[in-house]
């Protein structure tokens, strides 16, 4: 099993009636993501935050690169009765990344991009922001194309000698044109073959605030509101953007939470 399986739960109950204690999958780590079905009707918060549940009772949430060790999961069901679960939030280690032979404008935008990237960074909001009822995520992911890891995530990135902030996705080295494909089915909610800093970019959504965004891509292959499902082609890998080689840089993301995506694909991850 995973070190960073789910090890340590302390269950604290405050129900009158009697439920079974609700199973949870996944990865209760930093950058993990976590999933699980619970009774229809019930209602979820994470550290007092809401948590979507699905009229089946599935639901999914995760943890970023930084988040503090111990958070707090509450149930509240359909009689009213609640069940509060402390999670045991595992603590992980990151290296330093050094990347060189970067254009010096990617690693530091001069300021006439300003106003465009305000722009991109605005549509890649908006993509991820999308909250729907669809259930791809819970069919699992597979890595998108073939090739070497070359980049991971939450490692401290050093750009031309300089520091910036950490890597936040899983980079897949492989020669210019190599397919890439989609590691989950979902909706493209972006599509676009040229921003500044991530080349060619899609972005999908696999419901429920869980989404896939694939970046310095050579080709862009789908088109936005495209419905795509897993293992077919959006694109190719390209060395566009802020790239020093020809790779696809996959990030995952729970709402505005980055994920770790090589966490959601090892050892057969599959909700």
């Amino acid at each position: 099993m995973n070190r960073f399986k789910i090890s340590l739960l302390i269950l604290v109950f405050f129900s009158q009636a009697v439920y079974s204690a609700p199973e949870l999958n996944g990865n209760i780590v930093q950058g993990g993501l976590v999933w699980g079905q619970t009774m229809a009707g019930t209602r979820i918060t994470l550290d007092g935050q809401p948590v979507p549940v699905h009229d089946q009772g599935h639901y999914v949430f995760g943890f970023s690169r930084d988040a503090v060790p111990e958070s707090v999961l509450v149930f509240t069901y359909p009689d009213g009765s609640t069940e509060s679960i402390k999670l045991a939030v595992g603590k992980r280690s990151f290296d330093i990344e050094r990347v060189d032979g970067l254009p010096p404008k990617t690693v530091t935008p001069p300021p006439e991009w300003t106003a465009r990237r305000k722009i991109e960074n605005g549509r890649v909001r908006r993509a991820r922001s999308v909250q729907t009822n669809d259930l791809y995520w819970t069919k699992g992911f597979v890595r998108p194309a073939e090739g070497r890891f070359s980049g991971f995530y939450g490692s401290q990135r050093i750009l031309n000698g300089e520091p910036r902030s950490p890597h936040y996705g899983l980079d897949i080295a492989a020669d210019i044109g190599t397919p890439i494909m989609a590691p989950a089915g979902g909706v493209v909610r972006l599509a676009a073959p040229d921003f500044l800093l991530e080349g060619g970019i899609v972005i999908i959504d696999h419901g429920f605030g869980v989404t896939s965004t694939l970046f310095h891509m050579n080709s862009v292959d789908v088109t936005e509101g495209e419905t795509v499902a897993q293992g077919d082609l959006i694109g190719t890998v390209g060395a566009k953007g802020r790239a020093s080689g020809p790779h696809v840089d996959w990030r995952v993301n729970w709402k505005s939470v980055r994920l770790d995506p090589l966490l959601v694909i090892e050892e057969g991850n599959d909700p």
